[in-house]
């Protein structure tokens, strides 16, 4: 049986479950989720789904900053987004994509994501849209950029806010790892 949807930031997390969601990342990306994606997920707010066996599907909403047009954005970035194989294709996505996008609307500018191909088909269904321009980050030695993540990049707007428009790129803040 499916449990209500819990809400919590990483500090309200007990070691255990942090371990649980940690396992949850190994198994819905199949061994492809490093150290530093699972660093990247902690900080902000965290929603997940359990069942009997377990937690089935998790996500987590952190602040980034980013630039575009000489301004810059507070924004809430989704990681750690992921529904365990056996639960997939029932709603889980969506019910932790929801609580994440209500995050979004209260806290954030707008909201921002990389997808995988499996994941693209729910963020679009969910109204993100695909960035259409460049993508940068602001790296130790100047700006990077990032083209393998311009077919990967969706935004979402924050509470009706406009989102930043091309040609003009997104120049994401540099963490160690996958920057996106």
């Amino acid at each position: 049986m499916t449990q209500p949807l819990r809400a919590a930031h990483t500090y309200q997390l007990s070691a255990a479950e942090l371990a649980e969601i940690r396992a949850l990342m190994d198994e819905a990306f199949e061994g492809d989720f490093s150290d530093e994606d699972w660093g990247h997920s902690l900080g902000g707010l965290h929603a997940l789904v359990r069942d009997e066996k377990g937690i089935a599907a998790h996500g987590s909403a952190i602040m980034r900053r980013v630039l575009h047009g000489g301004r810059s954005y507070r924004i809430g970035y989704i990681e750690a987004m992921a529904v365990r194989p056996d639960r997939r294709r029932q709603g889980l996505g969506s019910r932790v994509m929801a609580e994440l996008e209500r995050v979004v609307d209260g806290a954030y500018e707008f909201g921002a994501l990389s997808a995988s191909d499996d994941g693209a088909q729910l963020y679009r269904a969910r109204g993100w849209q695909l960035w259409q321009g460049p993508i940068e980050a602001l790296g130790p030695d100047g700006v990077v950029h990032l083209p393998d993540e311009e077919d990967s990049t969706y935004l979402r707007p924050a509470a009706g806010r406009p989102l930043p428009q091309p040609p003009a790129a997104l120049l994401f803040d540099w963490r160690d790892g996958d920057v996106l």
